[in-house]
């Protein structure tokens, strides 16, 4: 029978249960939106923790999973690898996960948000497969570039730079409300901006910033909200937007690439599946480093990248020189 490892991630828009087998194999990966009432830009921490508690256990009955209990439980119960670093959401998915493991007699691994987002993108983007590298971050929660260093259990992981103030994703769904689509908006605004006009024949622009890898998108969000009110198009609007999304964190890869001396680079998060955005990134970046975009399905929140960091905890478990089971980080 089928020895398996399950996965929870209880994030701040996305509920998320992965299992895998120990040859790396998924399993099961599913997913559900907590739902967000039209024409809000989102929801409060209280309001996402309470459809979480509702959502886990019906997602929970939906996955495939062999009869025997699983021989571990990887959890997400911190946005990051920091001290300090917490959100309420992530406790529902680490109190259902601690509930598993007592009841099943299984090591729990406890990781960040963040992790599991470069361990989903790797695994997706085949890379990079350098020791170290450039990871950047970019979602509705998160606009960061980290450098990061693998261990025997996940990374290290040293942060370079990130916004000052909206996160990337933000950005993307406030323009995206304020245009009148659905919240989460960026599938809607990539479809919506494929719509614009070629270059050159209607072209409005954002301004974006970015200095010493630092980024700020108030000024964007501000510029696309006078658009809105004058009653530019909808469509121009969302490639500006998208336009000032690539620019800024290809200047951020840029100066990341000068100061670390790191080609590699790998991009993660929902903002790095719209491909408008990979590919002027791609355009401005080629000549000095080494691109890897997680896949889009992989991109978005999940669970199944915490199931593969499981597995080097799991394997670890069994090297006399490592904690047993790696418990808890």
């Amino acid at each position: 029978m089928t020895d398996w490892i399950l996965a929870l991630d209880t994030s701040a828009y996305t509920t998320s249960l992965a299992t895998v087998d120990l040859n790396g194999h998924l399993l099961s990966d599913k997913r559900v939106l907590l739902q967000v009432p039209t024409g809000e830009r989102g929801l409060r921490q209280s309001e996402a923790f309470y459809s979480h508690v509702k959502q886990v256990p019906d997602l929970f009955a939906s996955i495939s999973r062999p009869e025997k209990p699983p021989v571990g439980i990887a959890v997400s119960s911190r946005p990051r690898p920091l001290e300090g670093s917490f959100m309420p959401v992530f406790l529902v998915g680490a109190q259902f996960a601690r509930v598993l493991s007592l009841a099943w007699g299984c090591p729990l691994w406890e990781f960040s948000h963040q992790e599991g987002h470069i361990m989903a993108g790797l695994h997706s983007a085949e890379g990079p497969c350098s020791e170290e590298f450039i990871a950047v971050h970019i979602s509705g929660g998160t606009t960061e570039i980290l450098r990061v260093r693998r261990n025997r259990t996940g990374f290290l992981e040293q942060l370079l730079g990130g916004t000052n103030d909206l996160h990337a994703g933000q950005l993307v769904d406030r323009i995206g409300v304020a245009l009148g689509l659905p919240f989460p908006s960026g599938p809607h605004l990539e479809a919506l901006a494929i719509q614009s006009a070629p270059q050159g024949e209607y072209e409005l622009r954002i301004p974006s910033y970015c200095r010493n890898m630092a980024v700020s998108f108030s000024g964007a969000e501000a510029a696309a909200l006078r658009m809105i009110t004058r009653g530019e198009p909808g469509a121009e609007i969302a490639r500006a937007l998208e336009r000032c999304i690539a620019v800024s964190i290809s200047k951020m890869i840029l100066q990341a690439i000068e100061s670390t001396g790191l080609r590699d680079v790998l991009l993660v998060g929902g903002v790095a599946a719209n491909l408008y955005i990979n590919g002027e990134i791609r355009r401005r970046v080629a000549t000095k480093g080494d691109l890897f975009f997680a896949s889009r399905e992989f991109s978005s929140d999940n669970a199944a990248g915490l199931a593969w960091l499981a597995l080097a905890a799991f394997a670890a478990s069994f090297d006399k020189q490592e904690e047993p089971w790696n418990v808890r980080r």
